[in-house]
């Protein structure tokens, strides 16, 4: 059985963003059309286009595109740092939608906000083509160490 079959993914230490669009290929990332431009245990940059197949009734961005960017971001963000020293798991997303978006190129920025033994906490900033922000959020993700 393959990584992409089981879901797994080895370490991400020194993975490439092109690495990383590769393996993220079939994935849900991959069908809203996620590609990653930047990935470092320090920030983590994804961008994709909005398309009708991601609006809402409303002919807008869907949310959830942005809350599923979010937590794929920060999460990936948390993985990088914490790196072979266990897994890293979401347990919280929250997401402020600030603006409506009907088309464009859109990019997220996770950043960490607080780095611990046992917890971390991201924040990710979504904007336009014109660097307004479009929705933030925040992920609080759980570090499981390995068990000896």
């Amino acid at each position: 059985m393959t990584q992409q079959e089981t879901g797994r993914l080895g370490s991400l230490i020194g993975i490439t963003p092109e690495q990383m669009n590769a393996y993220s290929e079939g994935t849900f990332a991959d069908l809203i059309g996620l590609r990653y431009t930047e990935l470092t245990p320090d920030r983590v940059r994804g961008e994709w286009v909005v398309k009708p197949h991601l609006y809402q009734p409303a002919g807008i961005q869907n949310g959830g595109v942005y809350c599923t960017v979010i937590e794929t971001l920060a999460s990936l963000g948390a993985g990088l740092w914490f790196g072979d020293q266990g897994t890293v798991v979401g347990v919280n997303n929250n997401t402020d939608f600030l603006r409506a978006v009907r088309d464009g190129t859109l990019s997220g920025v996770a950043t960490p906000l607080h780095r611990g033994r046992l917890q971390q906490l991201w924040q990710v900033v979504i904007t336009d083509e014109q660097e307004r922000a479009v929705a933030r959020g925040q992920v609080r993700l759980q570090n499981l160490p390995h068990r000896s």
